[in-house]
């Protein structure tokens, strides 16, 4: 994982992220610049490394000596970490992001068939209605605005992938506001030692409602399937593994579409000629040379990935990258963010937004290798579908405030704005 320099120590002092989120490509700009793997300090003073290189982020997540679990954890395992540390959870969830090896095959193997293509295409009629119902109640939101402004976050990029992900788990519309509350305080890297105690008591409360209401009703859902596999075999699915596999879909199956619809509807806007192409393709009809809505998904997952800096992994013995050594269980979190934007695989102008980029796919923003992410297909799909409608709907449609104005989620692990306000035009 080397280029075949020697390893030399790091000059500069480790980069303090920033748990509010801000500024965060300027801040990938500059620690790229200090090499693949830089030192960092996360919240409660915890040391840690991030990889900033798409090359060196591919060979790292599938370094055979690269884990998941948090038993590696050095600090974690010698008492170092405070309890109430806002990244505890990506630590110690139990499920798949958090297992190696059979463990990790067997969880996998457990949600697999809920993602098939079959049963992810067979979703788009319920996808496209709803996308169709949230925008009249986006319409009726700017329309009774005194100035015509509506938080396209709220009425659309929110309720869409939230809809589509309690519909696939069996979580009755009652739980759903409640717990994208929730989910936002455990992805949030802001929030304090008391409230992440307390929105992680929430959080396995209510999926323990949840559970408890298709034991007692089993439907044709994940989370029926999911208790079938653990009464039928109790190897198969212990109770703390139910809980941390439904807190994961609940939270990845939201959070990263909900940010990735966010921020390709924002990129249109701020970029106008590229929103004039894919429109201009979709209006030539079947069979016409040019960019689609998928395009657009795929280059917005490149230039301003939904997920950045992603907790955690920890080398099993001290590990070369770059320039860098990681010393053996120190936690590691990986930058989508800067990744997508690393000229040395995108070229001297990865930091334009090109639908028409041939190397769009590239991105490692669904994750690479042994754990990429399972929903990917589903998320993409969703987008492209609440794309192509919202501006066929709305063509004029526009963000109603300077981007530079823009308040991101209080996140360095999520990346998209907490609001986006617009008018429909």
């Amino acid at each position: 994982m080397t280029d075949g320099r020697c390893p030399v120590p790091h000059a500069a002092p480790p980069h303090r992220l920033d748990p509010t989120g801000a500024a965060q490509h300027a801040v990938n700009d500059r620690l790229r610049a200090r090499g693949a793997a830089v030192p960092i300090l996360l919240p409660g003073e915890v040391s840690a490394y991030a990889i900033t290189r798409h090359e060196e982020l591919k060979d790292f997540v599938t370094h055979p000596d690269v884990a998941k679990n948090a038993c590696h954890f050095a600090a974690l395992r010698n008492g170092e970490i405070p309890p109430g540390w806002p990244l505890a959870t990506f630590a110690t969830v139990q499920g798949m992001t958090t297992a190696d090896g059979a463990d990790h095959r067997r969880l996998r193997s457990l949600v697999t068939r809920a993602f098939t293509p079959r049963r992810v295409e067979a979703m788009r009629p319920a996808i496209e209605e709803l996308t169709e119902t949230l925008l009249d109640g986006l319409e009726r939101a700017a329309a009774e605005a005194p100035d015509g402004v509506a938080d396209l976050r709220r009425h659309l990029a929110l309720p869409l992938p939230m809809g589509v992900i309690c519909r696939m788990l069996g979580v009755d519309a009652e739980y759903q506001d409640r717990l994208h509350e929730v989910s936002n305080e455990i992805v949030s890297t802001r929030t304090g030692p008391e409230r992440v105690l307390a929105a992680n008591r929430e959080m396995v409360a209510i999926l323990g409602q949840v559970a408890a209401a298709r034991l007692a009703s089993p439907g044709d859902d994940l989370t029926s399937a999911l208790i079938a596999a653990r009464e039928e075999n109790g190897d198969r699915l212990s109770e703390s593994e139910l809980i941390g596999t439904l807190l994961l879909m609940v939270v990845a199956g939201h959070e990263t579409t909900l940010s990735l619809i966010t921020n390709a509807v924002r990129a249109l806007c701020n970029h106008r000629d590229q929103l004039e192409l894919v429109r201009a393709h979709a209006a030539a009809g079947a069979g016409a040379d040019g960019p689609a809505w998928a395009d657009v998904v795929e280059e917005t997952l490149r230039w301003d990935a939904p997920v950045s800096y992603f907790p955690f992994r920890y080398p099993t013995r001290d590990l070369e990258v770059g320039d860098t050594v990681i010393p053996r269980g120190a936690p590691v979190l990986v930058s989508y963010t800067s990744a997508g934007r690393d000229p040395r695989a995108h070229g001297a102008d990865a930091d334009r937004f090109d639908i028409t980029r041939a190397a769009a796919t590239r991105h490692v923003s669904f994750g690479h290798g042994a754990h990429y992410c399972l929903g990917a297909p589903l998320a993409r799909m969703e987008a492209a579908i609440a794309l192509e409608a919202l501006f066929t709907r709305f063509p004029g449609l526009e963000v109603a405030v300077p981007d530079g104005e823009l308040v991101p989620h209080p996140s360095f692990v999520g990346n998209s704005p907490l609001e986006l306000p617009v008018r429909l035009g």
